[in-house]
């Protein structure tokens, strides 16, 4: 009996085994090719990095000098993207959520939204350049990028935020409106707060894939080189993912620890975006379960 019992539980132990190594091979594989190219990237572009760098305007035809106006530029797109972006988005969400019927038309609204999250955003750049650039003459501006990054990024936060907020269990709503709460009281008070750790994961990963983009911006806001920084919304710009396309390709002679500098401070500004994120989740999760 003894004999018969083991051999189950050793075949059962071995199973188990496997599925951990194979699990832990699939995170090595996974994990190993980033962490290769983060030390190539820290290490490449480490000794551009100085206070200079970061504060001073680029000379000698970008081989000299720092990329202060390009850093400024991609605040202003990222800042422009999320003013335009993060409302509508919630609003739609809220809507898709809370408001709407479930019916033909919104499930076919949902199914467009996660159509237009997988669309190149070379075809977003062309659209604003035909809209925002030509049609409401904008021209090629800090505006025209904003819009066209808002655009590109509304996909991801409304459906991220919709995701987050019917993860709310329903015996939340339930409860508050049977207290003589109203609908909006229910969702403002109640379901937000709530849904607020997933919200602001979708917000960010928007506002990281338009801090990153180079094509939306080449169609309509960036600029090769700009001897000063932008004075309003409707001023060119420079800005990091399209710098770093310029003096990767179009610069002879560029000193490669100047393109991996670049390339290491956009890692770096998205990496900042991800730590304020999960430091507000985390205070978010805190005061969730008081």
């Amino acid at each position: 009996m003894i004999g018969k019992n083991a051999t189950p539980s050793t075949a059962r132990n071995a199973i188990q085994r496997l599925g951990f190594t194979t699990l832990a091979l699939a995170t090595l594989v996974t994990v190993a090719p980033i962490i290769l190219i983060l030390g190539l990237i820290i290490q490449q572009g480490a000794p551009a990095i100085s206070w200079d760098f970061f504060s001073q305007m680029p000379r000698d035809g970008m081989r000299q000098g720092g990329i202060y106006p390009a850093i400024v530029g991609t605040i202003y797109l990222t800042l422009g993207t999320a003013i335009f972006s993060v409302p509508l988005g919630m609003g739609a969400a809220i809507y898709l959520s809370e408001y709407a019927p479930d019916n033909r038309w919104t499930r076919l609204i949902r199914l467009a939204i996660i159509n237009l999250a997988g669309i190149p955003s070379v075809v977003y750049g062309l659209f604003g350049l035909g809209l925002f650039v030509v049609f409401l003459k904008f021209g090629t501006s800090i505006l025209a990028a904003s819009l066209t990054l808002s655009i590109m990024t509304l996909p991801v936060i409304i459906s991220t935020a919709e995701e987050a907020l019917r993860a709310v269990p329903q015996s939340f709503r339930v409860v508050s409106i049977s207290l003589g709460a109203t609908r909006w009281q229910t969702v403002w008070r109640i379901v937000l707060p709530q849904s607020l750790p997933g919200i602001l994961t979708g917000v960010i990963l928007g506002l990281e894939r338009a801090a990153g983009e180079t094509a939306p911006i080449l169609f309509t806001g960036a600029a090769f080189f700009l001897p000063r920084l932008p004075g309003s919304p409707m001023d060119a710009t420079m800005a990091l993912p399209y710098h770093l396309f310029v003096i990767s390709t179009q610069v002879p002679g560029m000193p490669v620890k100047i393109q991996y500098g670049t390339a290491l401070v956009l890692l770096f500004f998205v990496l900042s975006m991800n730590i304020l994120a999960t430091i507000i989740r985390s205070r978010a999760r805190a005061r969730r379960q008081f």
